[in-house]
């Protein structure tokens, strides 16, 4: 049961943390991208609202997604506490507090990367639909 151990530790975290910078770095191309963005460039509405909402899609899903692979890690370090107190018997409390202190430690590090990836895409959403509005009010709301 030590790869489940490691696939606590490495695999669940490893890929919360992945998401993490996936979804930061998305974040930071569509701020930079809002920055430099003509609205004049663009004849109509659902152009400029499909250049603006790329992307975003993936910060909205890891927001949405990580704290239950969080809870999967915390659902597998629990198992395999249980497995370690199941063969060894009568077990140190200290093994046992370690063992849940690991699986809890997934469900932390997913709500640590669910809580700023929805903060982020609520942001972006919002200076999408301010955009959006710059644009209307630009061009007297055609397109609509």
């Amino acid at each position: 049961m030590e790869w489940l151990r490691l696939a606590v530790d490495y695999g669940v975290i490893g890929l919360l943390l992945i998401l993490s910078f996936i979804s930061v770095g998305i974040a930071l191309e569509r701020l930079s991208f809002y920055r430099k963005i003509e609205l004049s460039e663009f004849k109509s509405k659902q152009e400029l609202e499909i250049e603006l909402t790329k992307g975003l899609f993936v910060i909205a899903s890891v927001a949405s997604n990580a704290p239950y692979i969080g809870l999967l890690g915390t659902v597998l370090g629990i198992m395999l506490t249980f497995y370690s107190i199941g063969q060894e018997g009568l077990m140190d409390t200290k093994k046992i507090m370690v063992g849940l202190a690991l699986a809890l430690k997934a469900t932390a590090v997913g709500l640590l990367v669910a809580i700023p990836s929805s903060i982020l895409y609520n942001y972006l959403l919002r200076r999408v639909r301010e955009l959006i509005t710059l644009w209307e009010v630009k061009n007297g709301g055609q397109g609509i």
